[in-house]
């Protein structure tokens, strides 16, 4: 396997993700930022950051696959909340846990939560973007 994911004493468990992630594959992956569009270009749960949050999580897993690698392979994420504040944590959460039920994973990468303003139209809330490694 091409990431190896750890938590460093000295350096809190975060439970959502692991704080280093340690890649040796031969083969670089970036995927765009996903946002929650359906095959279509419609907006799903507009005005519903958990569903949304679902729907980009799943987005980006069609985006991995197609590349050939899977959420195993993820070495960094980056997350674009609009207008984020901490009580939206739980929202984001479960959006996080429905995408990882119905692909059969747990997204654990080391992660980054930014807050935007607006993102690139009005109804997304939510943008997610990966980098991966595979051999």
């Amino acid at each position: 396997m091409a990431i190896k994911l750890l938590n460093p004493s000295g350096l809190p468990e975060i439970p959502v993700y692991r704080q280093v992630s340690i890649a040796t594959g031969s083969k670089l992956v970036f995927i765009a930022g996903q946002v929650a569009w359906d095959t279509d270009g419609v907006t799903v749960g507009e005005g519903d950051l958990t569903a949304q949050v679902e729907r980009a999580y799943l987005n980006l897993g069609t985006a991995l696959a197609e590349a050939g690698a899977s959420f195993a392979d993820v070495a960094k994420l980056i997350l674009y909340v609009v207008d984020w504040t901490p009580d939206k944590m739980p929202l984001l959460l479960e959006g996080i846990d429905r995408a990882s039920a119905k692909l059969g994973v747990t997204p654990m990468a080391p992660a980054t939560l930014i807050g935007v303003a607006a993102l690139d139209v009005p109804e997304h809330l939510v943008e997610v973007e990966a980098t991966a490694v595979v051999d």
